[in-house]
């Protein structure tokens, strides 16, 4: 690890969390539990629920308590979320990330703790600009914390960003960010790379597809066989997920980050409320990704990609439009909306 981002005070006490050798490759695919809803299942129900369908990795995007408590003694291993609003607190001294960090993560000593991500696609083109200046230090104060406790090797500490902030991704090689975003993300790759941590990416082939429905198919989109292309350069991409996939990676060794891996952080097709939003397009896309990221990239050949599906439940308190609401594997009473399996 990077010496600055070391953290000198001793610890009196360390925790020992029941936790799964980091493996960023490794195939299971995890789902996004939201809660912006009011006619969700509880927490303990939702446990329930992962494992019923074999589901053994979880992302919250807050420290809900309820949902840690219920996740207590079991086998799902979590990333859980620094909320947008909590990071200028974050930042502002180590004491509140060590406080946070305390509260959140060593009071529940027998979680499967995985990754933290320190906020949500936060970027400086979108409306949540303002908090560009607290993503860095909120992710060093957290891993510092998390490093004095003793987890540094088990709980791994990221930020998760979304595909726009790419300013070229056709062809996948020439993939690179955006010049009005290099300020803010290359520091951040900096410190990924020293800390050997992932980057988190929320990648989603829908909103792709809907903004280029003249040069994209629609089988491309949903990974289905046989729909593959040829890239300029001769490279085959079987799937757009994987095209998007290797733009990043494209992007991060043009910006020092050769040796980061990504994680994909969110990735899935809405049932309802948009164009080709249908439950019988979200069943095909998903039951795909799930197969789909167990082999590599053209970029990464032979590494399995780890997922997490967005989402659980569709949330009918989210913002945004009707879109961003219908997104949900299973409905409220906890019934599929269609044929899944995470086997």
């Amino acid at each position: 690890m990077a010496q600055a981002y070391r953290f000198i005070s001793s610890m009196l006490t360390s925790v020992i969390l029941v936790m799964a050798t980091l493996d960023f490759t490794a195939a299971q695919t995890g789902v996004c539990y939201g809660t912006l809803g009011n006619n969700l299942p509880s927490a303990a129900d939702t446990i329930a629920l992962y494992n019923q369908n074999n589901i053994r990795r979880m992302r919250i995007y807050d420290p809900n308590t309820a949902t840690l408590q219920a996740l207590r003694g079991s086998a799902i291993e979590l990333m859980l979320g620094v909320p947008n609003t909590e990071l200028q607190r974050l930042a502002a001294s180590q004491a509140n990330a060590n406080t946070w960090v305390q509260n959140n993560v060593r009071n529940y000593p027998n979680v499967r703790f995985r990754f933290i991500a320190v906020g949500n696609e936060v970027s400086p083109i979108r409306d949540t600009a303002q908090y560009v200046p607290f993503v860095l230090p909120a992710l060093r104060n957290v891993y510092n914390a998390i490093s004095a406790a003793g987890l540094g090797s088990q709980i791994k500490v990221s930020t998760a960003v979304e595909t726009g902030l790419l300013g070229n991704s056709y062809p996948p090689a020439d993939g690179v960010f955006r010049s009005d975003v290099t300020s803010y993300i290359s520091p951040i790759v900096r410190f990924l790379a020293d800390t050997r941590a992932p980057l988190l990416v929320n990648l989603y082939t829908y909103f792709s597809y809907i903004g280029n429905k003249g040069s994209i198919s629609l089988n491309y989109a949903l990974l289905q066989p046989n729909s593959g292309i040829t890239v300029p350069g001769g490279i085959r991409y079987d799937n757009l997920f994987y095209a998007m996939l290797d733009a990043m990676y494209a992007a991060l060794e043009k910006t020092g980050g050769s040796a980061v891996e990504i994680v994909v952080s969110e990735s899935g097709w809405p049932t309802a409320g948009g164009d080709s939003a249908t439950v019988e397009n979200a069943r095909i896309y998903n039951n795909n990704l799930i197969q789909r990221v167990k082999s590599g990239t053209p970029k990464r050949p032979g590494r399995a990609i780890q997922t997490y599906i967005f989402g659980l439940y569709d949330e009918n308190q989210k913002g945004g439009p009707e879109i961003e609401r219908n997104f949900g594997i299973f409905r409220p009473n906890r019934q599929a909306k269609y044929p899944i399996s995470f086997n």
